[in-house]
């Protein structure tokens, strides 16, 4: 029987060698495992690479003022320093009647106003509340709070 088949069984089935004697030789298949994995991964690199190459594509387009997006976000500062006092874009609040009228103001120009609001560490948390409150009954529903982050070890400067 030639290319190493036998009565007991093929070749492959004893792990790729003939076994016993008679001349036979070990088959030669092609393995095709790894070209399929080297395939499949081919395959996911040209996946995820090709929605960024699709943006490659240079075009002189019109230009146009109608529908052009705003820079920058709009927002407003709102500021409450250690000794409790207010301020609204750096500008000192005198109460909350003033604050809530000027927010209002800001909220009728953009609903998308966000409100960037840095209270002092020594500042209560309950005054820091009722600035939200007035902010979200002004209408402006989006606060965002500044912080600093801590020094690092290789931070040296002074703060």
């Amino acid at each position: 029987m030639p290319f190493g088949r036998s009565a007991l069984g093929s070749a492959a089935a004893s792990g790729g060698r003939a076994l016993g004697s008679g001349g036979q030789r070990p088959l030669s298949d092609i393995n095709v495992t790894p070209l399929v994995d080297v395939m499949l991964v081919l395959l996911v690199i040209f996946i995820i690479t090709a929605p960024l190459m699709a943006s490659s594509i240079k075009l002189d387009l019109p230009r146009t003022d109608a529908g052009q997006p705003s820079d920058t976000p709009r927002f407003v500062s709102l500021v409450v320093n250690a000794a409790g006092e207010v301020f609204l874009d750096e500008q000192r609040i005198a109460g909350n009647d003033e604050l809530a009228a000027k927010l209002r103001a800001a909220a009728e120009r953009s609903r998308d106003t966000e409100v960037q609001l840095r209270a002092d560490r020594t500042v209560p948390y309950g005054q820091v509340v009722e600035l939200m409150g007035i902010a979200n009954q002004a209408g402006l529903g989006r606060i965002g709070f500044v912080t600093e982050a801590p020094p690092t070890a290789g931070d040296t400067a002074p703060r």
